[in-house]
């Protein structure tokens, strides 16, 4: 029997595949970097051995699996290569992978991440299922019926995968180091489209799925009336969200999630219309209303009269979207943004909408671009941001004890870097700060 090893582990898509296979009876282990990633915890939990990088990793028996991040110059690719192991890239064995199952590719520019999850703990209630989503939690079974997973569409990946469905949550121009426009990335989700087997749920209300060709049925979900499945009713509770279903035009049911949000009751609709497809009870997806979320995905914690959000929004159009939940949640407080830029590529291609996108927090505070390993610098600093915001400040990963100034505020920590050490700089401070107040009564 195999080893399966992965060379960047910690990744958020390798981390879930990881934990796919283990649950699935089989052995696993995988090497990184040393420093740690929030993926690393329910790794050590199974017990997956994890590795400092190093071509010593690579021995005779081991099947490969390499991050997309790595280059075929890494040390463990040269190693792996050299010694004829069988090998793989992640979506190439993603692709072979959900072969075996009804698989489900939840795709598009936003709401992958959260869709899927919701998707993954709707069928968990009817089926024994396994699946994969970008946060780096993974799931499998070894009687698994369905498959749903995550599939990105940055350089054109998702094409590896011909799943039997394909939810399509929108189209937008994103990873500009990459796509060339617009309608770049709507080619490469038409070419996605033309390899599904069985089906497409797509958002009507996003013009550019409207203009989706295939082979199969499209069903499309929204509010607009034209859709087959549309939401109507939308109604904000204490608890979340509350909306009815219609499909063509006549009631289904009413539904619940624990959520606000416009984009949210889409991800939920969406939800609805693949299962209704695959003929669940409507009974079986009241279970969105149970749904717990996904990491990094508007995660809450209340530190006093603040409430601390850790969330991934890194595109105009989902910094929108997050603020906009903090809105509805918590109608009374100002909203106070962290933002890290993630990539130079993406923040020069955007740099308006992310001002535009960002004014409408009550307060803005802008940390240093955060490179990526396809591009560590650029000409472009986080003070082009600034000037374009009038207000904002610069933080300093050593002086964010500024931000005790907004007390009963939503803090909102936003990026798809490591927002998260400001975060984590923020609570070590008012631990401090309590601890001395401690002392002195």
């Amino acid at each position: 029997m195999t080893t399966y090893h992965f060379i960047g582990i910690k990744g958020t898509g390798m981390s879930a595949l990881a934990h796919i296979l283990h649950d699935s009876g089989e052995n696993v282990q995988g090497s990184d970097v040393e420093k740690r990633f929030f993926t690393q915890k329910s790794l050590e939990d199974k017990n997956i051995p994890i590795f400092p990088f190093s071509e010593t990793n690579i021995k005779e028996g081991l099947t490969v699996i390499a991050g997309n991040a790595f280059s075929d110059n890494h040390p463990e690719i040269k190693g792996a290569l050299n010694q004829g192991l069988t090998f793989y890239r992640y979506h190439e064995f993603l692709g072979e992978w959900l072969k075996q199952f009804t698989s489900i590719a939840i795709t598009g520019a936003h709401g992958k991440t959260s869709t899927t999850g919701l998707l993954a703990h709707v069928l968990n209630e009817s089926y024994p299922i396994s699946y994969l989503i970008g946060d780096g939690t993974g799931k499998g079974h070894v009687d698994s019926e369905y498959f749903a997973f995550e599939a990105c569409e940055y350089r054109r990946h998702f094409l590896s995968y011909e799943p039997d469905y394909a939810l399509m949550t929108n189209i937008d121009f994103d990873h500009p180091d990459y796509f060339t426009s617009i309608d770049d990335v709507f080619d490469a989700f038409q070419s996605m489209a033309e390899q599904v087997k069985k089906g497409i749920i797509a958002c009507g209300d996003d013009e550019q799925l409207q203009q989706i060709q295939a082979k199969v049925p499209v069903v499309y979900y929204g509010f607009s009336s034209t859709n087959d499945f549309q939401a109507q009713n939308v109604r904000e509770t204490e608890y979340g969200t509350e909306f009815d279903v219609f499909v063509r035009n006549t009631y289904y049911d009413t539904f619940n999630i624990p959520m606000y949000g416009d984009h949210n009751v889409l991800n939920a609709l969406s939800v609805v219309a693949i299962c209704h497809y695959e003929d669940i009870k409507a009974d079986k997806m009241k279970a969105l209303n149970s749904f717990g979320g996904v990491k990094r995905r508007f995660t809450e914690k209340i530190v006093g009269s603040q409430v601390l959000v850790d969330d991934y929004a890194h595109h105009p159009r989902e910094i929108t979207a997050t603020i906009e939940t903090a809105r509805k949640k918590y109608k009374d407080k100002p909203i106070t943004v962290i933002f890290q830029p993630h990539t130079f590529t993406r923040t020069r291609t955007f740099l308006q909408e992310f001002a535009d996108s960002l004014n409408l927090a009550d307060h803005i505070y802008l940390c240093d671009i955060f490179g990526s390993a396809r591009e560590e610098t650029g000409k472009l600093t986080i003070y082009d941001l600034q000037e374009l915001i009038e207000g904002s400040s610069i933080l300093d990963l050593s002086n964010t004890e500024v931000l005790m100034e907004h007390q009963d505020n939503v803090l909102l920590f936003m990026g798809a870097g490591d927002i998260q050490k400001f975060q984590e700089s923020y609570e070590n401070q008012l631990e401090v700060v309590s601890s001395n107040q401690v002392k002195k009564a």
